[in-house]
């Protein structure tokens, strides 16, 4: 008789590295590359260092500081040493903010006090701070961009929204790229994290820090919020639109009142049975089942009576198949979003005059 049979491969793991790994792929992760990586990286470290970095660039919205900051937190339930880099340099090479200094060290302080209210157990470092104290670190950024042909550093340049084939691009952004990968390098990362539109960048870490006799990070990569116009009509190019800090119209932001969240999400495009690009359903995955265990869709008796959902799949299957009305779903989201984002609103300071400057960047 074959005594494996029955075997459960996993079962010979550590349960709590299991866990572990199912938290940092929980949704909005789509990619983890690799997980045999991950895996092996806790069982010889149960807490290593993770980061992502953002620029400092406008108002905060769902995606930017709700979704980002949620997944931040499902790295630190798992015994992860989070670090929140505020990329100010990186927002004066990308023309973020107008390219003043004084304006993005002011924004600067209202994205730390949002993400400390949000994630207060992650660390937050500027980018300024980490290159004062390591003079070296230029050295090693020219170094590192001796691995990098002009035309790789400029097919790279879509991480920070620039076109590749942009003729007016400065020298100065063609810097960008190599920043954001040596900067990994000296925040000691076990695990680079961002959204999937940073995903060439850690491609490139992968390839040129064995080159460099670096540590090669876990690569962990987010799906990005939709915005809340119909993705992919010709009347927007056309093209996938995600929730922008610089188009109010666009998504959800931590500023707007109650009424305004509400009649945003009513507003929002959501075809009844149609799941793809839908930006509610998208809130839903990403933000709602984040925060709580279940969603209740509250609705009269004679269009079904309330109907509770335990996870997001189970919604899903019920909106494509057409037993959930859009308009009882945006209902019951705007309601949710009103009760995660109004506590946040009301504890973060958004003064007039960081307002003020923030308009004026667009």
């Amino acid at each position: 008789m074959d005594i494996f049979i029955g075997f459960n491969f996993e079962s010979c793991f550590d349960l709590d590295i299991i866990e572990k790994v199912n938290l940092i792929e929980k949704a909005p992760t789509e990619e983890v590359v690799t997980r045999e990586e991950l895996t092996e990286l806790f069982k010889t470290n149960s807490s290593p260092n993770h980061y992502i970095g953002l620029e400092i660039s406008g108002f905060l919205h769902l995606g930017s500081l709700i979704s980002t900051g949620f997944k931040i937190n499902d790295f630190i339930k798992a015994g992860v040493n989070c670090t929140i880099f505020l990329a100010d340099w990186h927002t004066i090479i990308n023309d973020k903010l107008g390219g003043n200094w004084d304006t993005v060290s002011k924004v600067s302080k209202y994205y730390q006090d949002a993400f400390k209210l949000v994630c207060p157990d992650a660390k937050i470092v500027l980018g300024s701070e980490l290159y004062e104290k390591n003079p070296e670190y230029w050295s090693d950024l020219v170094k590192f961009t001796k691995h990098m042909s002009l035309k790789r550093t400029m097919r790279t340049l879509t991480i920070m929204g620039r076109s590749e084939s942009d003729e007016k691009i400065d020298v100065a952004r063609l810097l960008y790229p190599a920043m954001q990968a040596v900067d990994i390098h000296y925040l000691d990362v076990d695990i680079a994290h961002a959204g999937m539109d940073q995903r060439k960048i850690h491609m490139l870490v992968r390839e040129i820090f064995p080159k460099m006799k670096w540590k090669v990070p876990v690569s962990v990569h987010h799906k990005l919020l939709p915005g809340l116009k119909k993705q992919g009509d010709e009347e927007f190019g056309g093209e996938l639109n995600k929730m922008s800090k610089s188009d109010p119209n666009s998504g959800i932001f931590i500023h707007n009142t109650d009424d305004e969240i509400r009649k945003k999400i009513n507003k929002a495009w959501c075809d009844e049975g149609i799941i793809e690009n839908n930006p509610i359903l998208a809130i839903a995955e990403s933000i709602v089942f984040s925060k709580f265990n279940e969603m209740k869709i509250e609705r009269p008796e004679k269009f079904g009576g309330n109907v509770k959902y335990s996870n997001y799949k189970e919604l899903e299957n019920d909106f494509k198949e057409r037993k959930i009305h859009p308009g009882d779903l945006k209902q019951t989201i705007g309601n949710y979003l009103v009760e995660i984002i109004s506590p946040i609103r009301e504890k973060l300071n958004l003064s007039e005059e960081i307002s003020e400057a923030i308009k004026k960047s667009f």
